[in-house]
């Protein structure tokens, strides 16, 4: 049955004087749509996050405010997979945009209705929706990768694609920033960046099309001449839910290993990133506008960051993930480490600090996410990333939320940074389980 999400059907192939000039425009303008179509996705993500100090001002223990927060980690890691699966068989145009309209309509009500921060089961509830809508971001961006750019152009395609996470996120302090200026309430936090995230999904839905078929083109690989290992014509055909679950993915060790090291990476962004608001608040004594900009600082170190990491697995390392990786993490842990020693006040040392962590932690998300795209066909894609995506989030959502909230109000913050430097040390571990495969399958090409 055909539905709004049916994927785009097949268009009989252009002339051949019209395929390269066709090709190079859609495959710019694709990318620009899924960059700032996902950019407009972290709008709406974390500005939950900048509003926890005044919520706590209101009376909210930091475990009620950690056991909301978990909501939107526990459905995006969820629907990332289930909804993941679902965006390998949709059109990713309809997609993409249908999911920023859903989420940004979500925190537009947390943000414009009284009853919306009433109480912690509300705002579970809310956020618990919105991560569900967030879960319908990353697949379609994905599938439209996987399809538009081919494997010798995809780790430098994904790893400039990545930089939407930061150019959302340090938006999303800049425009919560803006929303105090212009309408002086801490509601504003919540509602003004979804109305803005409205903007971007209509941009999404104008710029991106499905697959190059859809608008008369060959198949990426033809158009390249870059097939990847064992790619047939069977590639082009959709795949089944049952056949991409238990086919490309259940099976699939490696993409197990990088699953449970995603969870830590997550932890230690998320717990990092989430809390960052309220320790700078209580622990080192900036003022909101301070915290505003030094979450956007976060947010724009991940973009050299996540480029550099790119061009290391591609270049220096010839295509293997794992050596990057595990640089990056050990190099995360020294910065943790001065972000938690340095004195209160010490604006510069605390920012410094903040911004390494933000300059290492997104490379590791990216690369974790391009060796689930590799490991399977591109009709899998979304599913793959999805898997590694659900234990992220749920490493997020159940450590880095509702545990370290916990352990806060227990423990107070130290124990916190305890927890983060342990889940660097396993992330390594578990990124080191692919190093001697990963080597293996770079020998045999």
């Amino acid at each position: 049955m055909k539905t709004i999400f049916t994927p785009a059907a097949h268009k009989e192939q252009l002339p051949e004087s019209e395929i390269a000039p066709k090709y190079n425009a859609l495959r710019w303008q694709v990318f620009i749509g899924i960059f700032l179509g996902y950019a407009g996705y972290y709008l709406v993500r974390k500005n939950f996050s900048l509003a926890m100090p005044d919520l706590i001002k209101m009376g909210y223990s930091k475990s009620d405010l950690g056991f909301a927060l978990s909501a939107g980690g526990i459905a995006y890691g969820l629907s990332k997979f289930l909804m993941g699966n679902v965006s390998d068989r949709s059109n990713a145009r309809y997609f993409l945009s249908i999911g920023l309209v859903l989420s940004a309509l979500c925190m537009i009500v947390m943000g414009t209705m009284s009853w919306a921060t009433s109480s912690v089961v509300i705002m579970f509830s809310i956020l618990l929706i919105n991560g569900w809508f967030q879960g319908m971001g990353w697949a379609p961006c994905g599938r439209v990768v996987v399809h538009w750019f081919s494997t010798r152009e995809r780790g430098r395609t994904m790893s400039i694609w990545n930089c939407a996470h930061n150019v959302g996120g340090a938006l999303m302090g800049a425009v919560t920033y803006l929303a105090i200026v212009f309408f002086a309430t801490w509601q504003s936090k919540l509602y003004f960046p979804g109305l803005i995230a409205l903007g971007f999904a209509l941009i999404a839905f104008l710029l991106v099309r499905d697959t190059p078929q859809s608008c008369g083109l060959p198949p990426v690989e033809q158009y390249k001449n870059d097939y990847p290992k064992a790619y047939s014509a069977e590639h082009e055909k959709e795949l089944t839910a049952k056949q991409i679950f238990f086919n490309f993915v259940f099976n699939n060790r490696l993409l197990w290993y990088i699953a449970f090291a995603n969870a830590f990476v997550y932890l230690i962004r998320q717990g990092i990133q989430d809390w960052a608001p309220t320790y700078l608040t209580e622990v080192k004594h900036f003022s909101d506008k301070e915290i505003s900009w030094s979450y956007s600082y976060f947010e724009i170190a991940g973009i050299p960051g996540t480029l550099i990491c790119g061009w290391l697995s591609d270049t220096v390392f010839k295509g293997r993930r794992a050596p990057a990786t595990v640089i990056y993490m050990l190099l995360i842990i020294l910065a943790v480490l001065v972000y938690w020693q340095c004195p209160a006040g010490n604006l510069f040392v605390a920012n410094a600090s903040l911004i390494t962590i933000g300059f290492l932690i997104y490379g590791p998300v990216m690369l974790i996410g391009v060796q689930a795209l590799d490991l399977v066909p591109k009709k899998a894609a979304g599913t793959a990333a999805g898997l590694t995506g659900f234990f992220g989030y749920m490493g997020s959502a159940l450590f880095a939320n509702i545990a370290i909230g916990q352990v806060l109000d227990h423990y107070g913050w130290d124990a916190s940074f305890y927890v983060i430097i342990a889940a660097c040390v396993l992330s390594i571990f578990f990124t080191a389980l692919t190093w001697n495969r990963e080597k293996a399958n770079l020998l045999a090409k």
